[in-house]
């Protein structure tokens, strides 16, 4: 292996030996080959440091950490093991498709700025379909928190952000660490902290290069992040964002979590929250009513039969429209992630149009 590689891959992970063996495995077989992949194992675990031995890649390096940290610990170490002039992340339960990195460094190529972020589209795959997002890439001048957080439907966003796709700077990602403890919205949170410097842009490969794997079975404690939290963690980056995106963030993100409450007070308190401090709109209006006067049940059978998608069953035929428990948009036609270029799609759920939920371990993926 060189003493200096193009790109450092940076996979946190804990207790999941087969799924980062397919991770790191989808990184070595990358198109550009001069990289290294650092796995963080975030705390002792024998079983993945097994698993990781029998791939016998010298490009491959494995930190074990002496405790659990969480992911964004975990990936800040693995930064900080870098030698690359770049970084690229990868969550243990995802996938890149072969030319990700060689599709990225092209892109970084033509940017203006010292420090460009590099993401792409992903096939978000599903136990019953497969669709590419985000459905939309940004548009000129638009401001990223806008368009990672404001809906254009009631059931789904435009714009979307993970981190298996993201590759930046080694640089920046040392400057703007991940924040530890924070659970959920990681990669938003990330995004418009880095956004925040004059020199850093956000550039989106319009192909997808990432198998975002969405497991509904698989347990995920960032499904059940306490609302009370979230809205801190929103307070704390107001100054960042714009009052629509504040607005956008505390009547859909933050609501959908704090709904199950059916609590009248927390209602009027969110309610009041992005009023003082956002411009809500119309759709933000409709959205936050759906979402906390409708039962979740209900409301996913209305999202399906709006958007037209109340298919179930086996695989669907090439083009035809598919439905799945996020907020989907059209089949990737085929099946086959090679034939997903350009296809528009939907969101993720209910907080669609943020970012998602990867992360590492069942009990510390966000």
């Amino acid at each position: 292996m060189p003493s200096t590689p193009e790109v450092s891959v940076v996979i946190p992970t804990f207790a999941r030996p087969a799924l980062v063996s397919r991770a790191v495995r989808s990184a070595l077989a990358q198109t550009v080959t001069d990289i290294e992949v650092i796995v963080v194992v975030d705390g002792p675990d024998e079983d993945t440091g097994k698993a990781l031995a029998e791939i016998g890649d010298a490009r491959l390096r494995v930190v074990e950490l002496p405790g659990k940290g969480g992911a964004p610990n975990a990936r800040n170490t693995g930064v900080r093991e870098a030698r690359a002039p770049w970084t690229a992340l990868l969550d243990d339960d995802d996938e890149w498709l072969p030319t990700k990195l060689a599709a990225q460094l092209e892109l970084a190529r033509g940017a203006t700025v010292g420090s460009p972020i590099i993401a792409s589209r992903l096939i978000n795959k599903t136990p019953r379909a497969q669709f590419v997002m985000p459905r939309r890439l940004p548009e000129p001048d638009e401001p990223i928190c806008e368009y990672l957080t404001l809906r254009r439907g009631l059931f789904h966003g435009d714009g979307f952000i993970q981190t298996s796709t993201i590759m930046a700077p080694t640089e920046l990602l040392r400057r703007v660490p991940f924040t530890v403890g924070l659970r959920r919205q990681q990669e938003l949170d990330w995004t418009v902290r880095a956004m925040s410097h004059p020199d850093v842009e956000l550039l989106v490969a319009a192909e997808p290069l990432v198998l975002w794997h969405q497991d509904e079975d698989r347990p995920r404690i960032s499904l059940s992040s306490p609302w009370e939290a979230q809205l801190e963690w929103l307070r704390g980056i107001r100054p960042l964002i714009t009052p629509r995106a504040y607005a956008a963030i505390t009547m859909s993100i933050i609501s959908s979590m704090a709904a199950p409450t059916r609590s009248f007070r927390v209602f009027r308190l969110l309610l009041d929250e992005a009023r003082r401090h956002g411009r809500p709109g119309f759709v933000d209006y409709l959205t936050f009513l759906q979402i906390w006067v409708l039962p979740p049940q209900l409301r996913h059978r209305v999202r399906d039969r709006i958007l037209g998608r109340g298919r179930r069953g086996g695989p669907p035929s090439p083009g035809q429209s598919t439905s799945t428990g996020p907020d989907a948009g059209r089949q990737v036609p085929g099946g086959a992630a090679t034939q997903a270029a350009g296809t528009s799609a939907g969101t993720s759920t209910e907080a669609a149009g943020t970012a998602g939920t990867p992360g590492i371990g069942a009990d510390v993926r966000r």
